[in-house]
Formats: C-alpha cells, sequence, structure tokens
C-alpha cells in the first residue's frame, strides 16, 4: 500500500513541474454538414511535430512551449487551412475555431498526424457502439459529469436495465442480482469486499477515475462464464491530453441528518476512516474493553469532499509518447434514516419483531489512482494502481418488541447496535498491446488484487423491561434470553488475487481494397484468489439467576459492563466456543480456501458479406473451488469441481451506415459462493444466514436480439428483445428452522426472464445553444418454479437436510423489477470568454420488486416501486474556475418494504435530499 501511495504522490510532483507550456484548443467544423463537429481532423502546429485528430465532438487541444506559431487544419478531401500568427502564452489557452469546406478536387498535400479519440464523450461511444459486431452499452466519464454521477453504482442506474439495491452498492442487471453479474477493471477481474456478495461494491468506486464504464449483458468468450445479467467492465482514465492540474473542494448535507438537532456516532472510529481494533489481552478473564458501549454525541452532519487531479503527455523522441494521469480525493457523508423495521410477519399478519427505528449513518470514500502509459510506434505499456479506503459507521437504536411470543411481547425494549465497517482495496494492473505486424496483435494483461473487509468492536445490547407487563416501567437485563444479545464482534475478511489474460488475434482474408474479412482470437484467462474469513464474537452472558439492577440510563451501559460487575457476577464473558475453561474459546471461527479458474476460448470474426458480419467462439473454463470451515456449528469442507464449455454467437447486420441488427446467444454459469457454501452463522440485529455446503452452480441459456439507428453522431433510437432460461437457480430463503435463518438452495428446475428494452438519446438544438435529452425503459416478466421437495432431496442426500416450505410454486425472481425508467434532460450554453452553463434534470424509477420469498404461508417481501429526481447545475466560471450545483432525490418518497398476502409495511423510512456544492480550478 505504502509504495501505491508513494509512487501516486511522485506523480503528482511530476505534473507539478509541466506548467511551464501554454495550450491551443478549439472545435473544427464541417461546412458541408450543417457547421456539425467534424470528428478525425488533423490538426498541427507548422514545422513542428506537435500534432492531432480532433475527437468525435470536433474538439482538439495541443501544447507548446510559448511563442507564435502557424496552425493548420486539414482532412482528406477538404481545403488544407494555415492560420499563422496565433500567439501561445506560457500557462494560458489560446481558442482557435475552424470552418473547414470541400477541396472541390484540389489535391492535398497532407501531413499524417497520429491521434487518440477520447472514450468519455458520448459521441465516441456511440460511434464504437454502433461499429462494434456485438451488444453492447457504455457510458461515459462525459455524460457522468452532466448528470452528477459519482460512483459507478449510481452511475449503471443511469443506463437501460439496471436498477440498484437500496442501502448498498449493489445492482440489478435485468432482474439479475450480484451472484448473477462480474465486475472487472479494465477487463480484469476485480475481489469482493463483503463475504456474502460476490461481487465489489461499486460505490466505493468513485467516477474520479473512470474514463467509462463497459456493460455486456451478452456474454462474450473474453469475458469469464460465471454471468447471465452482465459483465460491468471500469475502464481507468487513459489521459492524452495536454497537462493539466485540478483542485476541487466541496460541502454538502442530507435534509435528514441536518434536520437533527443532535447526531449520534460511535466511540472509536475517527473522521478520516482510517481506523482498525482489536480486541484486547485476556478478554474472558477480565473486562478489558476500552471503547464505550454508548454512543456518542458527533460534529454537525455537514458533508465535505476534497479532490486533485492532474495528467500530462509528452514524448521522448520521435516514435514514444508517454501519458500519465494521477487522482487523489476524500470524500465523506452523513445520513439519518428514521421509520418502522418489522423483519417479516407471521401468515395472521403479526411482527414477531416490531421496531421504531433510527439510524444515524457517517460514510467514507479515500481514492488514489496513478497509471502511466507509453506507446512507441506499434507497442504499448500502461500501469495502472489503485488504493480505495471506504468506511461505514453506523448507530442503529431499535424500539419495541423483540419477539411477540416470548421476549418483551408487550414492547419497551431497547436494541442498540453500533457497527464500524471499513474495507481497502489495492489494485495493481500492467497492460500490453503489441502490433507485430499488419495482420498479427498480440494483448495481454495482469493484475494482483487484495482486498481486506474488517468489522472492527461491533457492538450490540438489548434491554428490556425488567416486568415484561410494565414496557414503559424500569429496564434492566433481568429478562435477557440469549448470550448473543449483548456482544462484540470482531471479523476480518481478506481475499488475494491474481489474475492474468492474453490474447492472439490474427487477420486473414484480404480483399481486393486490401481489407481483412476474418479474424482469428485465441486467448487464456487465468485467476487465483484465496479467501480468510476469521470472526470472533464475545458474548456478555447475563446471570439472570441474580437479581439484575436497573439501568438507570439506556445510553449508559459503560455503568453496567465493567470490571466491578464482572466480579459480581452479574455477567460473563465468552466465545462461541465457549469461556475462559475451554482450550479453543479464543480460537475464531473461520471459513476459506483457494479457488482457482483456468479458461483458454477461441472465436471466429468473419465478414460474410458487405452487411452481414458474425462472431463464433467457444470458452472452457475449469473451476476448483476448495471451503474450508471452522465453526461454532461444524468443521467440514466442501469441493467443486466443474468444468464448462459455453459457446457463444453473434451476428450483426448493417441495414445502412445508421442502421444496425444485432443478435447474439450463449451458455454461461451461475458459481455460489464462499459463504453460501460453508456452514457458517451470520447473526444480524433483525435477521440472521447460514450456509449450505451442497449448493451447486447453475446453468444459463441467453438470447438477444437488438435494433440500433445512429441518426447523428451523438443520438440513438435502439429497441432491444431478451429472453434467459436459469437451470436450477439458486435463491436466498428463509429455511424451516427455531431461528428463521436464511439460507441459499437451488430452489427449483428452471427460472425464466424475458424482456424489452429501449433508448433513445436526442439533440433537440445544437448551436450556441444545446438542448438534448435521453430515455431508456426496460420491461421485464421473470419467472421460476419453487420446489421444496427438490431442496429436501437434494440437501438430505448429502447429510445437511435443508429445509423449506414455499408460500408458492412458482414464482417471480428475487430483485427483479417488471419496469425500469430513467430520462433526462440537459441545457448547454457556451459564453465568451471561456464561460459556460450546463443545467440537468434526470428521472430514475424503478417498480416493485422482490427482496425475499415467501415461506410457510407468508407473503413475499417486496420493495415497493419508487422514483428519484435530480438536478444538477454546472458553470465555468472562467476558463479555470468552475462551479457545481447539485441536488439529489429532490421527491424524497418514503421507501417501504410490504409482505405480500398479510399486506403489512415491515420496513419503512425516508432518505432525505442530497444537496452539494462545488469548486474546481485548474492550473
Amino acid at each position: 500500500m505504502n509504495k501505491t501511495i508513494t509512487g501516486i504522490f511522485l506523480l503528482f510532483s511530476v505534473l507539478l513541474y509541466s506548467q511551464n507550456k501554454g495550450t491551443v484548443s478549439g472545435i473544427v467544423l464541417d461546412k458541408e454538414f450543417e457547421n456539425a463537429a467534424l470528428p478525425f481532423a488533423n490538426v498541427f502546429i507548422k514545422g513542428t511535430s506537435i500534432g492531432t485528430t480532433t475527437d468525435f465532438d470536433g474538439k482538439y487541444e495541443l501544447k507548446a512551449d510559448a511563442g507564435i506559431y502557424t496552425l493548420v487544419f486539414s482532412f482528406i478531401g477538404y481545403k488544407t487551412i494555415e492560420i499563422p500568427k496565433i500567439q501561445i502564452k506560457k500557462g494560458e489557452n489560446t481558442i482557435v475555431n475552424q470552418l473547414l469546406s470541400a477541396s472541390e478536387g484540389v489535391s492535398l498535400n497532407e501531413i499524417q498526424i497520429t491521434g487518440s479519440v477520447s472514450k468519455e464523450s458520448e459521441s465516441a461511444l456511440l460511434t464504437e457502439q454502433r461499429k462494434a459486431t456485438s451488444i453492447e452499452q457504455k457510458i461515459g466519464a462525459e455524460e457522468l459529469n452532466r448528470k452528477g454521477v459519482s460512483d459507478v453504482a449510481a452511475a449503471l442506474t443511469k443506463t437501460t436495465g439496471i436498477s440498484k439495491e437500496e442501502g448498498s452498492g449493489n445492482v440489478f442487471v435485468r432482474g439479475l442480482g450480484d451472484r448473477y453479474n462480474i465486475t472487472t477493471l479494465n477487463g480484469l477481474p476485480l475481489p469482493s469486499n463483503n463475504p456474502s456478495k460476490k461481487n465489489i461494491d461499486l460505490g466505493i468506486f468513485s467516477t474520479d477515475i473512470v474514463e467509462f464504464i463497459g456493460i455486456d449483458k451478452t456474454y462474450a468468450v473474453k469475458n469469464y462464464g460465471d454471468f447471465a445479467g452482465a459483465n460491468v467492465n471500469i475502464a481507468s482514465k487513459n489521459y492524452k491530453g495536454t497537462g493539466f492540474l485540478e483542485i476541487g473542494v466541496g460541502t454538502g448535507a442530507n435534509s435528514e441528518a441536518i434536520s437533527q438537532s443532535n447526531f449520534y456516532l460511535n466511540d472509536g472510529p475517527n473522521y478520516s476512516g482510517f481506523y482498525t481494533k482489536s480486541y484486547p489481552n485476556y478478554p474472558l478473564s477480565n473486562y478489558n474493553f476500552t471503547t464505550s458501549w454508548d454512543r456518542e454525541k458527533a460534529n454537525s452532519p455537514i458533508n465535505g469532499s476534497v479532490s486533485i487531479k492532474g495528467g500530462e503527455s509528452f514524448n521522448i523522441g520521435q516514435d514514444t509518447r508517454v501519458n500519465i494521469f494521477a487522482v487523489g480525493s476524500f470524500d465523506n457523508g452523513y445520513s439519518y434514516k428514521q421509520g418502522v423495521s418489522r423483519g417479516s410477519v407471521n401468515v395472521n399478519g403479526v411482527a414477531r419483531k416490531d421496531y421504531d427505528f433510527t439510524s444515524y449513518a457517517y460514510n467514507t470514500n479515500t481514492t488514489l489512482m496513478s497509471n502511466i502509459g507509453a506507446t512507441h510506434k506499434n507497442q504499448s505499456l500502461k500501469y495502472n494502481g489503485l488504493y480505495i479506503n471506504s468506511t461505514s459507521q453506523k448507530q442503529d437504536e431499535y424500539y419495541g418488541t423483540v419477539d411477540i411470543f416470548d421476549y418483551a411481547p408487550e414492547g419497551g425494549a431497547f436494541l442498540q447496535r453500533a457497527t464500524f465497517e471499513r474495507t481497502e482495496l489495492i489494485v495493481h494492473q500492467l497492460l500490453g498491446e503489441h502490433t507485430i505486424n499488419d495482420a498479427f496483435d498480440v494483448n495481454w494483461g495482469a493484475s494482483y488484487n487484495f482486498v481486506k473487509n474488517a468489522v472492527p468492536n461491533r457492538r450490540q445490547n438489548i434491554l428490556t423491561p425488567d416486568n415484561w407487563d410494565n414496557p414503559e416501567g424500569p429496564k434492566s437485563f433481568q429478562q435477557t434470553n440469549n448470550a448473543s444479545d449483548n456482544h462484540r464482534f470482531y471479523q476480518d475478511l481478506e481475499e488475494e488475487e491474481i489474475a492474468a489474460n492474453f490474447s492472439t488475434i490474427y487477420k486473414f482474408g484480404k480483399n481486393e481494397t486490401d481489407e481483412y474479412k476474418g479474424k482469428l482470437t485465441v486467448g487464456y484467462s487465468g485467476r487465483f484468489k484465496t479467501v480468510d474469513f476469521k470472526a470472533t464474537q464475545f458474548n456478555l452472558r447475563i446471570n439472570t439467576r441474580v437479581d439484575q439492577p436497573f439501568v438507570e440510563n439506556i445510553y449508559n451501559l459503560d455503568a453496567y459492563f465493567n470490571q466491578a460487575n464482572l466480579n459480581a457476577n452479574l455477567f460473563s464473558i465468552e466465545t462461541f466456543r465457549g469461556n475462559v475453561s475451554q482450550a479453543n474459546a479464543l480460537s475464531p471461527q473461520t471459513f476459506g480456501g483457494p479457488q482457482d479458474i483456468h479458461a483458454g476460448y477461441i472465436s471466429v470474426e468473419y465478414i460474410i458479406s458487405p452487411k452481414l458480419t458474425a462472431v463464433a467462439g467457444t470458452r472452457a473454463e475449469q473451476i476448483n473451488q476448495t471451503i474450508n470451515w471452522d465453526t461454532s456449528l461444524s468443521s467440514g469442507s466442501s469441493k467443486l469441481d466443474e468444468l464448462e464449455i459455453l459457446p457463444m454467437i453473434s451476428l450483426k447486420y448493417e441495414v445502412n451506415e445508421q442502421q444496425n441488427l444485432k443478435f447474439a446467444a450463449s451458455k454461461s454459469y451461475t458459481l455460489p459462493q464462499y459463504i453460501e457454501r460453508a456452514l457458517f452463522q451470520f447473526v444480524g440485529a433483525t435477521q440472521s444466514s447460514v450456509g449450505n455446503p451442497n449448493l451447486y452452480a447453475s446453468t444459463d441459456y441467453n438470447a438477444d436480439v437488438k435494433w440500433e439507428y445512429f441518426p447523428k453522431s451523438n443520438e440513438i433510437i435502439a429497441l432491444g428483445v431478451f429472453g434467459k432460461t436459469i437451470q436450477n437457480p439458486i435463491n436466498e430463503v428463509v429455511i424451516n428452522s427455531a431461528s428463521n435463518d436464511i439460507s441459499y438452495v437451488n430452489s427449483g428446475d428452471i427460472a425464466t426472464v424475458v424482456g424489452a428494452e429501449f433508448e433513445i438519446r436526442k439533440t433537440l438544438l445544437n448551436n450556441n445553444t444545446k438542448l438534448t435529452a435521453g430515455f431508456n425503459s426496460s420491461y421485464m416478466y421473470t419467472n421460476q418454479q419453487l420446489d421444496k421437495e427438490k431442496v429436501i432431496n437434494e440437501t438430505s442426500a448429502a447429510g445437511y437436510g435443508i429445509s423449506v416450505d414455499f408460500t408458492n410454486t412458482e414464482d417471480k425472481l428475487s430483485g427483479a423489477s417488471d419496469l425500469l425508467l430513467n430520462a433526462d434532460i440537459s441545457f448547454e450554453r457556451e459564453f465568451n470568454n471561456q464561460k459556460s452553463l450546463q443545467a440537468t434534470i434526470a428521472y430514475n424509477y424503478f417498480s416493485d420488486r422482490i427482496f425475499a420469498l415467501g415461506t410457510e404461508g407468508k407473503g413475499n417481501l417486496v420493495d415497493q416501486g419508487s422514483g428519484s429526481l435530480d438536478f444538477i447545475l454546472k458553470s465555468k466560471l472562467s476558463e479555470k474556475l468552475g462551479l457545481n450545483i447539485s441536488a439529489k432525490n429532490i421527491l424524497n418518497p418514503t421507501i417501504e418494504r410490504v409482505q405480500e398476502t398479510q399486506n403489512v409495511i415491515v420496513s419503512s423510512f425516508k432518505k432525505g435530499i442530497n444537496l452539494k456544492l462545488s469548486l474546481s480550478y485548474t492550473f
């Protein structure tokens, strides 16, 4: 980690020395097409090797020493224009816009300049989508900036058919959740930061590091086969322009949090989020814990952010170009929720747990990233380094009934849970692209990932009325039922992974115009990871055989949990394995092991006719996963050894230069996760879960048809239909147990997803004032068989005997909304003196979706449909100074979870409106 941080700050120091030049920039327009932007036009400084090509928006930028130059604009078939006496001043930007017209047969002595196109712009990504044989979708930094998106999870919800799970960075793609998706960074896999999730929380990735996000909803053999929803690939910034350095600061607030006269958090964690805590020596025989049980008053809940980023490009000799980019940022945010929490209700509509709750939360995100790339003739190398420290601190307080049947049934109980969670992610990547000759390319990449997720010193207490018949009476621990009701919990998850990609591309079948008709790709992918999970929980067992004193103040529990009361035998300290008398009492509960995947693939792309192109291929993956566990429930191991053969085909029919018809079909699989197969019990405030060692992979069949129309470079109209069949789908269900634990099962034989997607982006005005609008929607039908006999038979045969009693024999997929909508409209105006204004209104909506399937006659738990309206205002006050204002979740709807059949609200709260003001200054 220290090496990564040191390298990033060294890059910043390089940037500071690059500010002794000036720049010239502008837009090249095409007179032949109503002054539209002209991409790929050559712009260079006469008599030098300094030059570039315009991007898809017709924009260019050159950097040179201060002086007076002649600027040359050229394009094949157009008149070459020379503009003399252009003065470039040190540290300043000179604007030169140019209109080019047809050459009327004049022969051009054109100087060829090699340039690069920014994949941040909407028009560049749409052009790439139009040319691609496969069905793909990308959202770039330009669009993210326009819509005021701050993290990758939120970015994905702006695209067709994707929604986000409430309270997390996990996404649903076409109704398929975490287990069906895969996340990569520059094509290389990323580890998970959560033992119960397959993918890393996308909310921890700031869009500051993003050039574009690619969403492959159809399977391609270059991607790993553990896929049914989408492969989400984050492409990190790859800066290729002239040198810049930008500093930004911001402040804001959440309306719910700022409305609180007092805001409370936990003792221990600090403002920055760089905090850790281990349990003390001799924790069973003495009370040595130093952090308080009690909440503490926090600072005013004002959000803040600070960032610094910069980039530079320069030549070494005539054939080598070096690109550098680095970014460092820190963001924090406060939030507050107040509402009801009931977990679930029984068949009579009676809640077993029934709470009013308040939740205070504070999150931080620190991101450091750098990359350096070098291109020499037809060879390129690139290094990426990324460090993220993301934290979440919560003070959750519940008031009401712990258990209506036998635990404070009349209410009056108080449950407090103080949680701090920290994720550290370190990524190193080395990427190479090599053109051996005109027909042969070699591409490769290698990465080292390390993620550590820690929950240090989670604290929970449950107090009940001393007399259950008097819920408003004095509180004590006299009626405590379970040793784990009052505990301190310590968890560490470490995941370490090495991954590699290698592919060779051979082009064949030259035609009379020296263009290749075919492309053969042969490749290898490997990922080798180890998972190591450790958890220790210290239960403070209340001695109910002695008279327990009244607790005078529920927010002063340090007055009870201390050495004096331990000596007085009011409570004792033990782990799930026992107390100080057991030899292994302090041995943590563990699970983990290695997972190795070797994959080879081959594909052929061939132009069958001028209009029809086909890609066909297959991928073979050998998966070996070994899970070992040693918990309070049992110890054991489970092995998974699978060979998956995964064919695919993709067809593109080019109706004309503006329209495509595309088809894709494939086979893929869905692998169960470590925690889902380890016999380990996770205890939550209102719900617990336990693994199923007999869980096995699902098989997925996917098909898509899509029509695309590109009226202009930055416009699209698209309509697609898709279908998926999942054999032996995996579901999270409530099992028949005394504690109603959640487990994971292959719940039936077949699940089906059928849907349609529509997207339109249109420019309504395009002159000094630009008005654009976008809309996308997705409608889905999902269905799955639910077979309790299948679950009982398969798990009983393996000796674990999980029993479920589904309320319905078939149902929708969990997490799948029937309808998803996104709409936005943007206004842009450029003024003289480098001033501009941009305003965007964006709306997102998802319809009702199942959170958990119903069992034993109980209805499904359903998250009610909800919409979010955002307003973003961005302005350039001068060439160097920018001001941004945003208001997110303006409508602030009530977020509700309802149990169907019984028709009871089991969860309800408001998230609040998020307001932010930020300033940026570019040197």
